[in-house]
């Protein structure tokens, strides 16, 4: 069974060597666990979708919430999938400052980044712009 899971955090250091670290570390933990996702970050703010099994998806997400590298960790989308979406990626990254704002704009009030304030399907269709203007690096 695979399942998509999608959450929002508040990094307690959004500093490049703390981001670096936290991809350096997912990516080999995510294929070893068959997860793949995206992350994305921009104003002190993760958004990540996590796919693969819902026992290593659930785990997953357990481990991240008991992280002290995040804060004010929010489920914003969950459901049960036929295929994967983001398997290209161990960990694909969007690093929001490198993208033009008005790809933000166009799913929020302002050009931010703040899952907080809507939907998780209005999340997920950021994320399937973010795929669709290539905006996401690091391939498997």
């Amino acid at each position: 069974m695979l399942v998509r899971l999608l959450y929002a955090s508040r990094a307690t250091d959004a500093s490049q060597p703390v981001i670096d670290r936290i991809l350096a570390a997912a990516r080999p933990h995510n294929h070893q666990l068959g997860v793949t996702g995206i992350l994305v970050y921009g104003g002190g703010i993760f958004m990540q979708a996590i796919e693969g099994g819902r026992q290593a998806v659930s785990d997953l997400y357990g481990a991240i919430q008991r992280d002290a590298r995040h804060q004010d960790v929010v489920l914003l989308h969950y459901e049960e999938i036929l295929e994967r979406r983001f398997g290209g990626w161990t960990m694909g990254l969007v690093d929001l400052a490198r993208v033009n704002a008005s790809v933000v704009l166009k799913y929020s009030e302002r050009a931010e980044l703040d899952p907080y304030s809507v939907s998780g399907k209005v999340s997920m269709a950021l994320l399937e712009e973010l795929m669709a203007t290539a905006s996401i690096v690091g391939h498997t």
